[in-house]
């Protein structure tokens, strides 16, 4: 790769985790408008590199291009969640079901922990947005815990759940409470290097906001 090369795909790649991290924090929401002219302009960028970081979003599932009506940010009807979670439910189960087989030191568990507490810490006094950093913290510290690349390369697919289908002013703080609880149990089943209860509680916690969006029926 020649150096001029180099430093567009650098560029690129600077733009789209900006573009990102504004997703994520909803301060573009689901279906905003990612208009190129005034963020090029905001950002100091030419066009090119620009369009280069929203094919990048595009290939995270984080934004859609219409020809017609340029790109947007996707939005999570309730069909497009069931569909993400039920991938969520294999991706989680078997990164925590390889978290266990690793047999994670007890440095790893510590940081594991360090996160529950961040995570229990937003529930009293109820902290949405905290309790959203933390449990997006949790599911991406068992996906590197997994030590399998391709399961580390879901993590868009966790943000897009947690992050942008699942605005904070939605979170249930009673349901932040079970769900920190069961992160408790997939903890103590991955530092026991049980494979089998690990991959099941994690397969259990995904499943169980399936249920709920699907009414508690089926």
């Amino acid at each position: 790769m020649r150096r001029g090369e180099g430093i567009m795909a650098g560029l690129v790649e600077e733009v789209a985790s900006v573009l990102r991290e504004r997703i994520y924090a909803g301060r573009i929401a689901p279906g905003g408008s990612l208009r190129q002219e005034p963020l090029a302009a905001e950002l100091g960028v030419s066009r090119t590199p620009l369009r280069e970081a929203i094919r990048l979003l595009e290939q995270d599932g984080l934004v859609r291009v219409d020809p017609r009506h340029g790109a947007r940010v996707v939005t999570g009807d309730r069909a497009t969640l069931l569909r993400a979670y039920e991938l969520r439910a294999v991706v989680d189960g078997l990164a925590a079901r390889l978290a266990a087989r690793a047999r994670p030191g007890a440095a790893r568990v510590r940081e594991l922990h360090a996160i529950l507490a961040a995570q229990r810490a937003a529930l009293d006094p109820w902290d949405a947005r905290a309790y959203t950093v933390a449990n997006v913290d949790f599911h991406e510290q068992l996906l590197h815990l997994s030590g399998n690349e391709f399961l580390v390369d879901r993590a868009p697919l966790l943000r897009m759940t947690a992050q942008v289908f699942g605005p904070v002013a939605l979170l249930d703080p009673a349901g932040a409470r079970r769900a920190v609880t069961e992160h408790a149990g997939i903890v103590d089943a991955v530092a026991a290097g049980d494979e089998d209860a690990a991959e099941r509680l994690a397969r259990a916690h995904v499943e169980a906001t399936i249920d709920a969006l699907r009414g508690g029926t089926g």
